[in-house]
């Protein structure tokens, strides 16, 4: 099964760096779309079947936190899995975020920390 991935974040060279992590994993990706800010994303999720969501938090226009609010709230999108790729520092926010049910990887990261984050959403091998 190819997994169609959504990539929202601000940064084009983060969007880039994530795109081509995917691609070196052993996951089955199929397309990888990509949206600037939330508000983006909620759009390409309208009208894209997707399986994958990675989001930033700090975004202009909508940021990620509620945009995940939107998937969340509505029953065909609220069991995709999400990982948050964030520049958060606060530690009761980035617990809130885990308790969610979200993945989280902080910004800086590495090849290693995202793959094994990506492995975490179904024992998946992305060695």
């Amino acid at each position: 099964m190819n997994l169609n991935v959504l990539i929202v974040e601000d940064e084009q060279i983060t969007r880039s760096i994530i795109k081509q992590i995917l691609l070196d994993s052993n996951l089955d990706i199929g397309d990888i779309l990509e949206a600037e800010n939330g508000r983006e994303g909620l759009d390409v999720l309208n009208s894209q079947k997707i399986d994958l969501l990675l989001v930033d938090i700090y975004m202009p226009v909508m940021d990620g936190l509620e945009m995940l609010e939107h998937v969340m709230s509505r029953p065909d999108l609220k069991d995709i899995p999400v990982i948050v790729v964030s520049t958060e520092n606060d530690d009761k926010r980035v617990d809130a975020i885990i308790r969610k049910g979200l993945g989280f990887v902080h910004k800086p990261f590495t090849k290693v920390l995202l793959k094994k984050e990506l492995a975490k959403l179904g024992g998946i091998d992305v060695s």
